[in-house]
């Protein structure tokens, strides 16, 4: 084969590849299970109602997610699920400040709409999409009947979130600076399905994201299904008041004090226990 024939040949594959491309569409369904380890005063909450609140974490922790994509866009969004029952005698506060109602992404665009529901208001949180540079290692595995590559980046979080409060004792969360710590995202991502997009906010490797883990969190990809019959609808969500994603951090900041006064211990106020934990994402 000659020179001329092979760059023919060249060029062919990488038409249809991008053809290809441009056609996929598809429905991924993850699953998310986070690391729950909590220390409690074992005078005030016995070992039997210490596992059965760990128990109802983990279960709060296990959601189910959809992202619907094409190869420029996706929407990502919690499948509705019933909420775990609490342990009797005890009342358990949840607040977390990284969830998303619906995640709408355009990766041609590099830009992110995020629906949010606070407290019974709706957010319209719009902005850029952080750019991330991955490392790509030559690590493989499958995930389903899909052969995925591991890539990793590393961010600064705080180290330490939230508190817990049990019969009136001090609140744990003191105010301070938080204490920083470098945290390993780790992706696993497969050509086979060339669209550069993931769950969450994750994006950026050339493949679809069917696996991610941050040290606390897993969410990994049970079902894909390419090309669907029924047409795969991605809309940008509209509804809510429009704010950048540091303006919706210092609202949240607000809301969360405004949480910590509401179930701040209050003596004198009833034998139950109370406890509040809070998640940051």
């Amino acid at each position: 084969m000659n020179t001329l024939t092979r760059i023919a040949v060249l060029a062919l594959v990488l038409f249809v590849t991008q053809a290809r491309a441009q056609e996929f569409t598809g429905v991924a369904t993850y699953k998310s299970k986070r690391k729950v380890d909590i220390k409690l005063d074992s005078t005030q909450v016995n070992s039997e109602m210490h596992q059965k609140m760990m128990d109802m974490l983990k279960k709060q922790f296990e959601k189910t997610y959809i992202l619907t994509f094409n190869k420029e866009e996706s929407v990502y969004k919690e499948e509705e699920s019933l909420s775990a029952p609490q342990p009797g005698g005890m009342e358990v506060v949840m607040v977390s400040t990284g969830g998303a109602d619906i995640l709408y992404k355009n990766i041609k665009e590099q830009r992110f709409t995020n629906q949010n529901d606070v407290f019974g208001k709706i957010f319209l949180i719009k902005d850029q999409l952080e750019s991330v540079e991955w490392e790509l290692g030559k690590e493989t595995k499958n995930i389903g009947e899909y052969t995925c590559y591991k890539a990793t980046f590393t961010r600064q979080e705080p180290k330490v979130v939230g508190g817990i409060s049990v019969n009136g004792d001090k609140d744990l969360d003191e105010e301070k600076e938080p204490e920083m710590e470098t945290v390993t995202i780790t992706a696993w991502y497969t050509p086979q399905i060339p669209v550069n997009n993931g769950p969450g906010n994750y994006y950026g490797l050339p493949g679809l994201i069917l696996e991610v883990n941050d040290g606390s969190e897993t969410v990994i990809c049970s079902k894909i299904v390419l090309n669907p019959k029924n047409e795969v609808e991605i809309t940008e969500p509209k509804k809510g008041k429009k704010v950048t994603k540091e303006e919706f951090d210092k609202i949240m900041e607000k809301k969360m004090e405004e949480m910590k006064e509401r179930y701040s211990p209050r003596r004198g106020k009833g034998d139950g226990q109370e406890i509040e934990i809070r998640i940051g994402g």
